[in-house]
């Protein structure tokens, strides 16, 4: 006679609690779905082990100098993360950076425009370059892959012209200038950090409320309290560390709080996070990211989609420029150059991104691009040289990249 097994089965609103929750995230990585643990593991070792090798690493003036020195790239990430989710590639998207970085330097200085009508026009420009690229690569039919590559090299010669054959140009605008210099006031940091939280909780209630209604299994309160107590406390640790002050002669002159740059990259992350997921453009592209054919006949206009993520990709890229311009108060050749785009592409990939399209995240990109700002930071703190941290950078995205592969295997039965 032969043994029957019954597999046993979760009892009923065990979904919503903390241990369903945490069965739930071990079967998917069982199943293949990596999600963020790579880029948050990578993360945490990577701080550990510079903090061990060179104690400066952890100062409040260094972890400001990370988010700031990552800023433009893992603007430009994002930007990428809505290609590589169609599965496409955009290899021009850091000279697109210089580009606009270049027209709204030359507004600024050359035409004396004021700060917002040289802003607009640069994402003017940025919006414009995306829609080409889009529409060629749809319309015709030309792949990705070949179309970025030829305007890699054609904005090149773009920038060149715009500046006059290698000329530096300086920004002098107060308000460009501060986007990447400067910092918010610690009181007003502390209040972004409380909205910040209180919005996350009021989304939590929002979508507790809505599954109850539905009739769904939602998350237990006990579930909901610990994901804001984590979030305040990572938030509030940040901002705490970041309204210490960081001059070394604070009579002469005081740096302290939280930089600019930080609110708007996580503005810019709460947006597209809601637009991916909240939004049926967001549902779109990740159906034709899955397979383009069936979301064609799901009555999705799958050009539509495509063009449309070529165009944010330039937009964001625009925003990038910006900010890489004001980082470093100019505008020279080299912008958006050098390895701008494959730092860019990097961090998407490092944080979760598929090459293969059809998943990935905002928060990818921020994740990734921290994961390549803190191996820059510490490898350049302990005396490493460019060639070493290009090395380790290397070998990181291919081993985010053999991730990537590993687990689209085992979520594929069959493959």
């Amino acid at each position: 006679m032969s043994a029957v097994v019954h597999e046993r089965k979760p009892e009923a609103g065990s979904a919503g609690t903390l241990s369903g929750l945490t069965g739930g995230y071990l079967a998917r990585i069982r199943g293949g779905d990596m999600g963020a643990l790579p880029a948050v593991t990578a993360l945490v070792v990577l701080c550990l082990f510079f903090w061990a090798a060179q104690p400066t690493f952890m100062t409040q003036g260094n972890f400001a100098n990370l988010l700031t020195q990552g800023g433009a790239g893992i603007v430009i990430a994002m930007g990428l993360v809505f290609v590589l989710l169609l599965g496409e590639i955009d290899l021009s998207a850091g000279f697109t950076s210089g580009v606009c970085a270049a027209v709204l330097a030359v507004a600024l200085t050359r035409q004396d425009w004021p700060w917002y009508a040289a802003i607009g026009v640069s994402l003017a420009v940025g919006v414009l370059i995306g829609l080409t690229l889009g529409v060629v690569v749809v319309r015709i039919g030309i792949p990705s892959f070949v179309v970025t590559l030829a305007a890699f090299l054609a904005l090149q010669g773009v920038a060149l012209k715009i500046m006059d054959n290698g000329t530096n140009i300086s920004i002098h605008d107060k308000t460009v200038l501060a986007i990447a210099n400067d910092n918010v006031p610690v009181l007003l940091g502390w209040a972004l950090c409380a909205v910040a939280v209180l919005g996350y909780a009021a989304v939590l209630l929002l979508r507790y409320r809505g599954r109850a209604a539905r009739g769904l299994a939602p998350e237990s309160m006990a579930v909901l309290g610990l994901k804001v107590a984590g979030l305040a406390l990572l938030l509030g640790a940040a901002v705490f560390v970041l309204s210490l002050e960081r001059s070394y002669n604070p009579a002469f002159h005081s740096l302290k709080g939280m930089p600019i740059v930080v609110p708007l990259i996580a503005v810019l992350l709460v947006l597209w996070t809601f637009v991916l997921n909240r939004t049926s453009f967001g549902r779109h592209v990740y159906a034709v990211g899955g397979s383009q054919e069936a979301a064609r006949r799901a009555g999705i206009d799958v050009d539509r989609i495509r063009v449309t993520a070529f165009v944010l990709c330039s937009a964001m890229a625009a925003v990038g420029g910006l900010i890489a311009a004001s980082r470093a108060n100019s505008v020279d050749p080299n912008t958006g150059g050098s390895d701008v785009l494959l730092k860019a592409v990097g961090a998407a990939v490092i944080g979760g991104t598929s090459l293969f399209g059809g998943r990935g995240r905002m928060l990818d990109a921020v994740l990734g691009g921290m994961v390549i700002a803190v191996i820059d930071n510490g490898m350049g703190l302990m005396g490493y040289s460019a060639g070493t941290k290009f090395i380790v950078t290397g070998l990181v995205l291919l081993l985010a990249a053999g991730v990537d592969a590993l687990s689209r295997k085992r979520a594929l039965p069959g493959r």
